[in-house]
């Protein structure tokens, strides 16, 4: 299986042009895996009144067999947008580096935002030009994830809203060029938070009592939904402290100690 899976590397198929009806621009792709035997279909829905993506996706078996497999969206975030004041945010809890070792990669454990190098702790919002440890994975304990990249320089917060039932990971990538300048951040979600082969998934069964890779039955198929939005930011924007998302509206919380600018958009409530 290449890395990241086939679903970045094969053809997709336009199945729906994108239409203009009931308030947002929808369009629909899909794609088969011929390896993995699985087929993805995928829904967009871009609001037409406001900064606003619903994706919805649907995974089907295609095999006679049953088997595991895994699903993660892997969102990344470049210059010009990201530099040196880009601020990453989310709502992950414990967490462990992808670069500690077997049999227990877990040990020592770390809370968001925080990472070990070398037994010190790093800030894993800011990248400045060290990205060790270049990948951390964390749990989530609350029904929806959550994360954000805001540079207030530049005006704007990226941000992207989960359930965590289906995506209950969190990973944290960041990689820099050559002169060690912010190159690459990842705010992926998904259903694995230890990146290795299948046999060391199995191995090693759950991390922190969360599930390292899904099961699908023959001919079942599996839907997954998530949201991404923007917002515009003034220039002394401070980060986001938490999200609340209840009765179809999104509030993201600045990190102010006092004087804290709530950022809302009626998002509804798509997840299917």
């Amino acid at each position: 299986m290449p890395y990241h899976g086939e679903a970045a590397l094969v053809n997709w198929d336009v199945l729906q042009s994108p239409q203009i009806r009931g308030g947002g621009v929808h369009a629909e792709m899909a794609a088969a895996l011929p390896m993995a035997g699985l087929d993805i279909k995928r829904r967009m829905i871009l609001s037409t009144d406001r900064a606003l993506l619903w994706v919805h996706e649907a995974v089907t078996n295609k095999r006679t067999l049953s088997r595991i497999y895994n699903w993660v969206q892997h969102p990344t975030i470049e210059p010009p947008f990201l530099d040196e004041n880009t601020v990453v945010d989310a709502n992950a809890r414990k967490g462990f580096m992808q670069s500690s070792s077997l049999p227990n990669p877990e040990e020592p454990a770390v809370v968001w935002p925080q990472a070990l190098k070398d037994g010190q702790p790093v800030n894993l919002r800011h990248l400045i030009d060290d990205p060790q440890p270049s990948v951390v994975s964390y749990t989530i304990d609350e029904a929806y994830g959550w994360a954000t990249a805001s540079n207030p320089s530049k005006g704007l917060l990226i941000g992207y809203l989960w359930k965590t039932e289906e995506y209950p990971w969190f990973n944290a990538w960041r990689h820099v060029d050559e002169s060690r300048q912010p190159l690459a951040r990842g705010l992926e979600f998904g259903t694995t938070g230890l990146h290795l082969p299948f046999s060391a998934l199995v191995d090693k069964g759950r991390i922190f009592d969360r599930p390292l890779f899904a099961h699908i039955e023959p001919g079942q198929t599996v839907t997954k939904s998530y949201a991404s939005f923007l917002f515009t930011i003034p220039r002394d924007y401070e980060g986001v402290a938490r999200a609340t998302f209840a009765d179809g509206k999104l509030i993201l919380h600045e990190r102010r100690t006092e004087g804290g600018r709530g950022l809302t958009m009626q998002v509804g409530d798509r997840f299917e």
